[in-house]
């Protein structure tokens, strides 16, 4: 059978088996963000976003998603462009192994749009149905505060994604003085 869909932003037709999931059309057209973990729903590496809502795409049968809009880590940012979740991920040190990394960032750019400024107990509530097993969640947390900030224009972001120094942030070298930071 053919479905039609909006990915990332094309419509696009797959051809699928009605027992396909959304993970297996996405990696079978050379979409391999998100990842394969558990198969069952129960670690969120395989987020994608559908129709605005975070959706995990391991148990989502694509048969029932034509006519929706899907948007997945690709169409995020580039590694010479990335995007402000992507972003403050990197800066905030916030992955380890990176394989859970796709699906939480899907889920972070989520909650951000629907809750532009969430506290930590949202934060960590919008992030519960994701597993890490490397990070311990501190540096993701605080990736997506400030991924807020940048998101909402509250922080400057240097040309190569990371932040642009400031007299608070400086390490105490002369950078800001047009010095080296070595």
């Amino acid at each position: 059978m053919e479905i039609d869909i909006t990915l990332n932003g094309d419509d696009v037709t797959f051809e699928v088996a009605r027992s396909d999931t959304l993970l297996d059309v996405l990696r079978d057209n050379g979409y391999t963000g998100a990842k394969r973990g558990c198969d069952t729903g129960n670690c969120g590496f395989c987020t994608v976003i559908v129709d605005d809502e975070p959706v995990k795409s391991c148990i989502r049968p694509v048969s029932q998603l034509g006519g929706t809009e899907v948007e997945t880590i690709e169409n995020l940012g580039t590694q010479d462009d990335l995007g402000p979740v992507q972003s403050a991920f990197v800066d905030n040190a916030a992955l380890q192994c990176g394989f859970c990394i796709p699906g939480m960032i899907m889920r972070s750019k989520a909650l951000l749009e629907e809750n532009p400024h969430p506290d930590e107990a949202e934060i960590r509530d919008a992030l519960s149905e994701n597993l890490c097993r490397c990070t311990g969640y501190e540096k993701i947390i605080d990736a997506v505060q400030d991924a807020s900030t940048r998101m909402s224009g509250e922080a400057d972001v240097a040309a190569d994604g990371g932040r642009v120094p400031t007299n608070d942030t400086c390490r105490g070298c002369d950078c800001l003085e047009g010095g080296s930071d070595k």
